[in-house]
């Protein structure tokens, strides 16, 4: 079994800090040239040099467009897209969601993933094939009430990437998507804060409900969601394709 990602040319949206940052740098640590997109400018700074990058938010086309002029100029071709970029959009019952978040939300976790797949699929093809893989969420294998626009987007990536993964194959592009459960870090924790102040309980309380959503009563972490991405991407996973595959310690439902 082939672990290594030497050679390999990689591309992490959102790249620089949380699940992305472990994601570039588990490729980086097995000798893959990586480039990452952010559009936390000081989470960029602090990228190391071995690592190009680029500012860019995903849900706007100029910014994708200039985001692969420099894929194409700092890494000369490209074999694997991570489309990780993604926001947890607002906390409500949908008669209180502002139509604007709604839109963002959905700009930001599907619209992106598309505009990124769509410069992405050329270059991989051309590289005689690769793989492209979609954070998507437990949220996209279950329902989770006060998060709609966040359900309905990663539900989306579950489909974008069944549909595509028929669409490529031919072209040897593998394409599945990851669905992390409750993933330690400050995304959650904003997740729980939100939820918790909705629901009118406090944030242990609300945590304490959130873990037992899960068999084992656990979190997952950020290296785990990269080590399943990086078996993804390399021979490991060579006919792996058009699955949503959780990581999420038995998430059975969200609240």
């Amino acid at each position: 079994m082939n672990l290594s990602a030497t050679g390999l040319r990689v591309l992490v949206t959102a790249g620089a800090a949380g699940i992305g940052r472990a994601i570039a740098q588990t490729f980086v640590d097995n000798g893959a040239r990586v480039h990452v997109c952010d559009v936390d400018e000081r989470a960029l700074a602090a990228v190391p040099a071995r690592v190009t990058k680029t500012r860019a938010d995903v849900a706007n086309l100029m910014d994708v467009d200039r985001l692969f002029d420099d894929v194409r100029r700092e890494l000369g071709g490209l074999d694997v897209l991570v489309n990780n970029a993604g926001i947890a959009g607002p906390t409500a019952k949908v008669e209180d969601i502002k139509p604007e978040d709604w839109d963002r939300c959905l700009a930001v976790d599907l619209n992106g993933m598309f505009y990124c797949t769509r410069k992405a699929m050329p270059m991989i093809k051309a590289a005689g094939g690769g793989s492209i893989v979609n954070l998507s969420s437990a949220a996209g294998l279950h329902g989770f009430p006060q998060r709609s626009p966040y359900c309905a987007a990663k539900w989306g990536v579950v489909g974008f990437t069944k549909s595509l993964s028929v669409e490529a194959g031919p072209d040897k592009v593998r394409v599945n998507c990851i669905c992390p459960g409750i993933v330690e870090g400050e995304r959650i924790d904003r997740v729980v804060e939100a939820k918790a102040k909705s629901l009118g309980v406090s944030r242990e309380a609300f945590l304490d409900k959130f873990l037992d959503t899960t068999s084992m009563r656990s979190t997952v972490s950020a290296q785990e969601i990269a080590n399943m991405a990086f078996f993804l991407a390399t021979d490991a996973g060579k006919h792996i394709t058009g699955q949503a595959l959780a990581v999420d310690a038995g998430v059975r439902y969200l609240v």
